[in-house]
């Protein structure tokens, strides 16, 4: 974990919502080593957690306590004993392709979920000095595209199913650009990347309006040991290992040329401990990823390599709400956090592919 140093926080309280997930686990000793006290709250939802039981991966200093940020009354009975300084905004439905089917669901966790949040810390009058959301390269969308030969920007806007069933992937006579907030606006193709941005909204106008910090995280495909393996909307990485162990040839959606920027959870985990103590942060949304765009099908290759499984194959398929490129424009958060990756894609799959194999029961994917 690589940052400038920031003083630890030990007289000070850090809550973390969704706390005892993939993310929550991961920052759980690094929160521990900073702050006095650690308050986690999560619903422990079985799309993630099979048993429901406390995760083992979560710092045995962290106080759990099992609750929906959705219901009020659990933020009355966490805020009549915490008094949080810092607060972790982590909760959240995330799968893409699912909020298209589920929005309900979606609105409710990632919108209603903020909402009765902050509406608990005014009634309880406990607002902390620093909100970090943890948010998602999904606001953008497709993302700004610049016209061939020129350096004229332009927003393609989504992508059509008329466009994607003639194998139409790209916008024609353009290349895409890096995901950067200070250049790049948002517009959302799926209903959580909306979602997400209503996030990023609501907690910054309350934050101006109080005086509570608000830092902004941007995440690209995050991936690493400790994922989800029975949530089928986790990600394709631990899909793709599950898959080549079996000695399956991994699929690749559209033409496997679709570019991506998948950071590891050890990465992501420094940047939110960095955004949770450093001495000041930015209203700008920081960009978090690796620093490097990868295809889908190199991915795939090295994860084939690593198994010796067969070679991935192109289906032509694609999914709705997926976007064609993204990747990350990583600067402002190595200067207002002195934040910076640490692994690359070869290093990052290695630690998750010796991970899933040390799992027991893995099942095929």
């Amino acid at each position: 974990m690589t940052h400038a140093p920031h003083s630890g926080q030990p007289d000070q309280t850090v809550l973390v919502t969704g706390g005892a997930g993939f993310i929550g686990t991961a920052i759980s000793s690094g929160l521990a080593a900073s702050f006095g006290r650690v308050v986690v709250v999560d619903n422990l939802h079985p799309q993630i957690h099979a048993s429901g039981e406390r995760p083992a991966d979560l710092h045995a200093s962290a106080e759990l306590i099992r609750g929906d940020i959705t219901d009020a009354g659990v933020w009355d009975s966490v805020l009549a004993t915490v008094t949080p300084d810092v607060i972790i905004h982590l909760a959240a439905e995330t799968g893409t392709g699912q909020s298209l089917e589920e929005s309900t669901r979606h609105t409710m966790t990632n919108v209603v979920g903020t909402s009765q949040m902050l509406d608990a810390l005014n009634r309880h009058k406990k607002l902390p000095r620093r909100i970090v959301l943890s948010s998602s390269r999904a606001v953008y969308g497709e993302g700004a595209w610049r016209h061939t030969g020129t350096d004229s920007l332009f927003y393609p806007g989504q992508r059509t199913s008329a466009t994607l069933d003639q194998a139409q992937w790209d916008f024609a006579d353009a290349e895409p650009t890096a995901m950067r907030a200070d250049d790049v606006f948002p517009a959302p193709v799926s209903v959580y990347g909306a979602t997400k941005l209503a996030q990023e909204n609501v907690l910054l106008a309350w934050g101006k309006s109080y005086g509570v910090e608000t830092a902004i995280l941007r995440l690209q495909n995050v991936y690493g040991p400790g994922q989800s393996l029975i949530n089928p909307y986790t990600g394709i990485m631990s899909l793709f290992c599950r898959m080549a162990k079996s000695g399956t040839s991994i699929p690749l959606y559209e033409d496997g040329e679709v570019r991506r920027d998948f950071i590891l959870i050890d990465d992501v985990a420094s940047a939110l401990v960095a955004a949770a103590t450093a001495p000041s942060v930015s209203d700008t949304p920081l960009d978090i990823g690796s620093g490097e765009f990868q295809t889908i099908g190199t991915a795939a290759a090295i994860i084939a390599g690593y198994y010796s499984a067969p070679a991935p194959h192109v289906t032509g398929q694609y999914r709705q709400g997926d976007v064609r490129h993204a990747w990350a424009d990583v600067s402002a958060a190595q200067q207002v956090l002195g934040w910076t990756p640490q692994y690359n894609l070869e290093q990052g799959i290695s630690r998750l592919a010796r991970w899933i194999d040390s799992q027991a029961d893995v099942q095929p994917a």
